[in-house]
């Protein structure tokens, strides 16, 4: 699969800031994605996710900062052409088929051209919708048409600010194949999405944001060497148990996860732990092996109990 050229970017944003009444919902942003890229952008509601996304989009103005797409300024003309957007709702027509809609929106653009119409419905699996209306399409299929009409144009920048929020399973993997796929055609992807355990399966590259500051860059072989596996044993008194598990085991690492959890890293029979513990009267609630996840990982960068 392609991870892109990491020494182009398809975005590139410096010290981009928003300011709402006096409060900062975006600052001081450097935010780099580079050219065939899916980038998953992760934070928490309120966090500044959509407001970055549409700053990028060229749909809200910066404070301060700028937005730079493929090397040039949002407000070239000729870059924002490269650029396909699906920003909350897609903006339907209820009434009309799906066809009907990317016609509609081909003429807005000045495309004349029928070929990119079936292109965009072929792509999106909605060549086979007939005369069904908008307004009795799926989530799935709304969301799949509203990436219809951001592919438009073909261009070579698509982002996607919460593709699937509100999706069943089914409209989930037809999102993923839909986005892989268009990776696979070269496309950049920049994609915010809360249901962490669906963006690891398909983003190369993340970047994580809280308060509107960007924590965090890291890529998929990055996040996996962070995301290692652990022994996690939940035991009556920390003080106790700590110093016997580093003097015990002198070839792990183990650290305090909170008051009464402890995780091992290293190679370990978690039996011969439990039975140490057990030897010294330290109690043991409960134990198993572990791995961490985007999720966690996620909530660990935030400050939150996992």
């Amino acid at each position: 699969m392609n991870t892109g050229k990491e020494n182009e970017f398809a975005v590139e944003t410096r010290g981009l800031s928003k300011i709402y009444g006096g409060k900062a919902a975006v600052r001081d942003l450097n935010l780099r994605v580079g050219e065939g890229q899916i980038y998953g952008f992760i934070g928490r509601n309120g966090a500044g996710k959509s407001t970055t996304l549409k700053m990028i989009s060229g749909l809200a103005s910066p404070t301060r900062g700028e937005v730079r797409l493929f090397g040039k300024p949002i407000s070239d003309p000729a870059v924002r052409r490269r650029l396909g957007v699906l920003v909350e709702a897609a903006g339907l027509y209820p009434n009309m088929t799906a066809r009907q809609n990317v016609v509609m929106k081909a003429r807005c653009m000045g495309l004349a051209d029928e070929k990119s119409v079936d292109r965009v419905l072929e792509l999106t699996g909605l060549t086979d919708t007939g005369k069904k209306q908008a307004k009795h399409f799926s989530m799935g299929m709304k969301q799949r048409l509203g990436v219809a009409l951001a592919l438009l144009g073909n261009p070579d920048l698509l982002i996607l600010d919460e593709p699937i929020n509100g999706l069943d399973p089914e409209g989930i993997k037809e999102l993923r194949q839909l986005v892989l796929g268009l990776q696979e055609e070269g496309k950049t992807i920049l994609l915010s999405s809360h249901i962490l355990g669906e963006l690891s399966k398909i983003a190369t590259n993340y970047g994580i944001i809280k308060d509107g500051q960007l924590m965090e860059q890291i890529t998929r072989g990055e996040l996996e060497e962070k995301c290692q596996d652990y022994f996690q044993v939940e035991v009556a008194d920390v003080r106790r148990a700590l110093p016997l598990i580093q003097e015990s085991f002198p070839g792990i690492q183990a650290e305090v996860s909170d008051t009464r959890i402890i995780r091992i890293y290293g190679t370990m029979e978690g039996a011969d732990l439990n039975r140490k513990l057990a030897e010294n009267q330290v109690p043991v609630y409960a134990s198993g092996f572990h791995h961490m996840d985007l999720e966690e990982y996620f909530l660990e960068r935030m400050g939150e109990e996992v």
